[in-house]
This record gives structure tokens, sequence and C-alpha cells, in this order.
């Protein structure tokens, strides 16, 4: 239902079908993780090269704008955009914010940030939605996708994202904790499908979500109940 996957190259090697057939983005910046205290020190941690023979159709490098390590994400995203033209791969600039800049999530920051990507030479930009996104969008030299950030708390809450974020110019969405921790990540993804590529409406949407929900526990019902049956006719 995706028509692409942002992942690790980690990943992509032990849990990916080699005949999934979809977009893949290698997140190509890290070397840290969430219970370090500065989670804006990234290194490269995949080269262009190595993307290339995984076959990825594009890598991804944050840039932590302001934040103490920000010169060194910047030349990252720089290195990556300059090696990455030898192979023509696309790259992704992601304007992460993370605890040092939680609160930078609002217009004006994201706009530089957004910019900034751009200028580096970033073929397409990751960033969060906000208060007069337009305005991040319109200041942006390449197109925007936006980050689906912190989990929501209702399936309309997601879709109201997707919505006024394509509706205010960005041309998709980049998810991964408001599609995977969901009870139903087949029928959300759908949803989420329906409003950047059907101009399915909020309402229209959640009711493709609520009704793929309701089919999906009716199947695991039935399995189950059958699976019981089984069980019981194998014990007599």
């Amino acid at each position: 239902h995706v028509d692409s996957l942002m992942l690790t190259a980690g990943v992509l090697k032990t849990d990916v079908a080699s005949d999934f057939g979809k977009g893949v983005v290698l997140r190509a910046s890290g070397g840290n993780t969430v219970l370090d205290k500065d989670i804006d020190n990234e290194e490269i941690i995949l080269s262009a090269m190595e993307a290339v023979k995984l076959n990825a159709s594009a890598v991804a490098v944050s840039i932590f704008v302001g934040a103490e390590y920000s010169h060194q994400t910047i030349m990252n995203l720089a290195q990556m955009v300059e090696d990455a033209s030898s192979f023509d791969l696309p790259v992704l600039g992601v304007t992460a914010v993370g605890k040092a800049l939680k609160d930078k999530k609002e217009k004006r920051y994201l706009t530089h940030a957004s910019r900034l990507a751009a200028e580096l030479g970033a073929d397409i930009v990751k960033t969060y939605y906000c208060d007069g996104f337009e305005e991040v969008v319109s200041k942006c030299t390449v197109p925007i996708v936006v980050a689906g950030g912190p989990k929501l708390d209702t399936y309309e809450d997601v879709l109201n994202l997707c919505y006024n974020a394509i509706n205010e110019g960005a041309i998709g969405v980049d998810m991964g904790r408001n599609i995977w921790q969901s009870d139903y990540p087949a029928a959300i993804v759908q949803g989420v499908k329906a409003v950047i590529h059907e101009n399915f409406s909020v309402k229209e949407a959640l009711q493709l979500v609520e009704s793929l929900s309701t089919e999906t526990t009716k199947r695991k019902e039935y399995y189950e109940v059958t699976t019981e049956d089984i069980e019981e006719s194998n014990i007599h």
C-alpha cells in the first residue's frame, strides 16, 4: 500500500523481501540512539556507493539546524549530496529537531531549516507540519514531505495531519509510529494513501479505515474460532 519505505540498511537486509518491488529510502546518517544525550551528534553511516549496491531509491540525511552539532550535520548533508551525485542517487534532507530543538516545530525555524536543506542540494526535504505551513513550502525550492512525528491519539488526527499537509503544499508524508504502532497498520496506511493519492476527505478516509479495521477484526476472530475447533477435534 505504500509508495516507499524509509529504513536502515540492516533492516533492509534482514526484514525486507528481495521482491518487495517498492522504493527504498535508506537512512545514511546516525551514530546515536534516543538514550544518548547528544542525539544530534550524527555522522554518515552509509556511503552512497553502498546504498546503490543495496538498490536504494534514495538516501536520507538529517540536519539539526541550531543544535550543538549543527555544523557537523550540515556538512554531512553537503558531503552526501556530492557523493550521491556520482550515482544519480536522490538525497532526502531531514530537518530533525531532537531533544535540544523540540520547541522548534514552528514556521520560522522550519522555513529556515527546509530552505537550507534545499540550498545544500537535497532533492526533497522532510520536515514537520506547522501553523503557516504554506509559507514553509513556498520558501523551499524542492518538494516537501511531512514527518508523522509523535504518536497521535486517533486515526482522525492522523488523517487530518495528512489532509492539511497535502492541501497546503506537501507532496506526501513519511510516517512511522502512527502506522507501526497502530492496532490496524494496513487500514490506516490505506486511509493515508486515499487522502494523498485519491483526494479523499478526512471523513471519507476515516470511514475507509474503520471499514478495513472491522474486516480485519472479523477475519482474526474467524481464524481464532477455526483454530480452536481444529484443536478440539484433535483432542477428541
